[in-house]
This record gives structure tokens, C-alpha cells and sequence, in this order.
């Protein structure tokens, strides 16, 4: 799915196709490319996340920029739904660190084992909205169970996107492991460190998707320009 998102992004930056192109139907392009239906529809979706095509029921897929500024999860941008989540998620894990109930723990501690586990990329991400609305829920404050159950379908296209391009799975398990292991000790400094360490490392994945670093010169021998 990377290579075909990253050859059908190329096309469309190059001005193989320009704004307002139809990109060819679903059946000419796993022609040509030679790939299955699902994983060319995967491609698909992720340039609309990206905000280069959008899709017109019965009409086809169009090209709407030749750059990627910010990806749109559902009705949210990145960028806008990146700064809520730090200035509700990393507050909500303190909280929870200082009045999570063992009950709290032991749903995170299950879920966690779940996710470890896991391979399929849909159930995985399931269980990671559920892991935040889980720890809102530890908050025990129900408005932030609310904001995190506003924004769920967002967080759910976002985390779906992450894995699929930037491999993210076993480092935001690592990372949520941090986040239960400073509830359970209920360290409300390890907490926000740890959710705050969580959102960094998404916003960095997130850019090095939308804006990949190029090859260094120097280092591939290259000569400089």
C-alpha cells in the first residue's frame, strides 16, 4: 500500500495529474499497477486523508492539491485535533494518575495485553480509541470521557493512518505501557510526561508522512548542487 500511495503521490506533486484530473477508475489502476482492489483502496483513501483527491460518489476520484498541508481525520484537521489532544489528553492522564481505581487498571492492563497481540490493523485500532477513552473514563470526570468520545472517529482514522504509513503499532504500545505503568505507580508527573511523550511522537510520525525528509547528499555521495 506504501509504494502504491507513494507512486500515485509522486504522480499527482509531479503534475502527472493536475487539480481538478480524474484519477483513472479503481479497475484501471490496479491494472496498471498491478496490485489487489483493497490495497489499492487503502492508497486511496490515504491521499484523501492527505487532502490531494477527494471522492464523488458515482463520479470517481479527483485531484484537489498538488501538496500535502494537513491531513484531515473525519471532520478535524491534524493539526486542530493534535493541539486538543494537548491541552485535554496530557492534563486527563494526570488526573487519572491520582484517581484511577483498580478497576481502572486492570481494564488498561487487559486492553494493553490485547493490543500487544494484536495484528490486524482495524482491531488494533479499536482498542486504541478505547485506550484513551479508558483513560478519560480514570479521569472520573465524565466531560473529558465526552471530548474523547467527540473526537473518537478522528482518532480512530488518524491512528489507522499512522499505522498503515509510519509503522507506529509497537512504538504507541510501548508508549501506552509507559502511560498505565505511571497511573498504577500514580505519579501524576510520570503521567503527563508519558501522554506528552505519546502526542510528540505522533505529531512527529505525522510530519515525516506529510513531509518525508529527502535523501542527504553528502551522505549518498552524491554531489552537492
Amino acid at each position: 500500500m506504501e509504494a502504491v500511495l507513494g507512486h500515485l503521490r509522486g504522480a499527482i506533486e509531479r503534475g502527472d495529474y493536475a487539480i481538478g484530473d480524474k484519477l483513472p477508475s479503481e479497475a484501471e489502476l490496479g491494472r496498471t499497477l498491478e496490485v489487489s482492489r483493497p490495497v489499492l483502496r487503502e492508497a486511496l483513501r490515504a491521499l484523501q486523508a492527505m487532502g490531494l483527491t477527494v471522492s464523488r460518489t458515482g463520479k470517481g476520484t479527483f485531484v484537489v492539491a498538488n501538496a500535502v498541508e494537513d491531513p484531515t481525520f473525519g471532520d478535524y484537521a491534524a493539526s486542530d485535533l493534535l493541539e486538543v489532544r494537548r491541552h485535554i489528553e496530557i492534563p486527563v492522564a494526570g488526573y487519572a494518575a491520582l484517581r484511577r481505581t483498580p478497576d481502572h487498571l486492570d481494564r488498561l492492563a487487559q486492553l494493553l495485553d490485547r493490543m500487544e497481540r494484536e495484528t490486524d490493523t482495524i482491531a488494533w485500532v479499536a482498542m486504541d480509541t478505547l485506550f484513551h477513552l479508558t483513560v478519560a473514563e480514570a479521569a472520573q470526570n465524565p466531560v473529558f470521557r465526552r471530548v474523547i468520545e467527540e473526537i473518537r472517529d478522528a482518532l480512530a482514522r488518524q491512528s489507522a493512518f499512522l499505522n498503515e504509513l509510519g509503522g507506529r503499532r509497537e512504538q504507541s504500545n510501548r508508549e501506552h505501557r509507559a502511560i498505565v505503568e505511571a497511573l498504577a505507580d500514580g505519579s501524576e508527573h510520570d503521567a503527563l510526561a508519558a501522554m506528552s511523550h505519546h502526542l510528540d511522537r505522533v505529531e512527529r510520525t505525522l510530519t515525516d508522512i506529510v513531509r518525508p525528509r529527502r535523501p542527504d547528499p553528502a551522505a549518498s555521495g552524491a554531489p552537492e548542487a
